[in-house]
């Protein structure tokens, strides 16, 4: 079995400290890890919206092309960036402990409040959109893709009031001080895989070296929980230009799972959600019955109301 290990990665800050995390891990374990960046659609073009550029491997699909050339041996990557369907020739090997799973709210003015009248908003992501809509309707929500250190940027030149984004990543960035509001996860549920890190690699890696990543790299409770959460996510036929939510947590003995998953209207005004349990084992089967009672209670109607729109933009 080679010890040597490359890791794909995107080049942004908080990509390479993922990957720095991988790579310690990787050390720790007698392997020799070596970070390769490359560059993803997402990373290159900024001056659209994810749901404008085809959010579907929109930061994954040139790290998993150095799978399949060899150039890279794994790919790290948010685990919510990930579409909702693995090619048949990729596998995800191993989630990462997941961090706090909640969207923060960061500003530069301490004492934010968020029931101003003018409040204004910056985020990228569709579901956070529509949840601001549903839960904050007078705030106005402004697009700010890019890195985190180029939306903390334009926050400091006053484009936005504050940014929602993921706790992780702000934590991980050790931007903490700027965080004025936690968002409750029962009512701002996340998006499927928020917090943790997903490591992708091709299905014909050594089996001796996968077991042995898989080994050094994976936290059983978080992956029964994101293959519970990414089961919804593959049934609404969602990614992350889709408003949907899902998450998993385990029970304090953590022999069952709980799945509390939705989607939610572009404009906030439709809220279908559903929270079930099932024993651990059952996970992927309950993301699925979830899914489609989702679906069946209306869902289907707002995602087909979703693409149609689009598709006439």
């Amino acid at each position: 079995m080679k010890t040597s290990i490359r890791i794909g990665t995107r080049g942004s800050k908080l990509a390479l400290w993922q990957a720095n995390h991988v790579a310690d891990q990787l050390a720790a374990a007698g392997l020799t890890p070596e970070i390769v960046i490359i560059t993803t659609k997402g990373d290159v073009v900024l001056d659209r919206s994810l749901d404008k550029i085809g959010a579907k491997g929109v930061f994954t699909e040139e790290l998993e092309e150095g799978l399949r050339t060899g150039h890279v041996d794994i790919a790290v990557h948010s685990a919510k960036d990930v579409q909702s369907s693995i090619p048949a020739d990729l596998e995800l090997l191993a989630f990462m402990e997941r961090e706090r799973v909640n969207d923060v709210i960061v500003s530069f003015d301490p004492n934010l409040d968020l029931q101003r009248p003018d409040l204004v908003l910056g985020t990228s992501s569709t579901r956070r959109k529509a949840m601001l809509r549903r839960f904050l309707p007078h705030a106005t929500t402004a697009e700010a893709r890019g890195n985190l250190q180029t939306r903390l940027r334009k926050l400091e030149e006053g484009q936005y009031h504050g940014l929602v984004l993921a706790y992780a990543g702000v934590h991980r960035m050790e931007y903490d001080k700027l965080i004025r509001h936690v968002l409750p996860e029962t009512q701002y549920v996340p998006a499927t895989g928020q917090g943790s890190v997903a490591i992708e690699c091709a299905r014909s890696l050594d089996p001796e070296l996968k077991a042995h990543l898989r080994r050094s790299l994976d936290h059983p409770a978080t992956h029964a929980c994101l293959a519970t959460e990414r089961a919804f996510l593959r049934t609404m036929e969602g990614g992350c230009s889709i408003p949907s939510f899902a998450l998993a947590t385990l029970s304090a003995d953590g022999q069952h799972v709980q799945l509390h998953g939705g989607l939610i209207s572009l404009d906030g005004q439709e809220f279908i959600e559903e929270a079930q349990t099932a024993p651990v084992a059952q996970g992927e089967a309950l993301g699925v019955r979830v899914a489609e009672n989702v679906l069946a209670r209306g869902g289907q109607q707002i995602l087909d109301s979703i693409r149609r729109e689009r598709s006439e933009a």
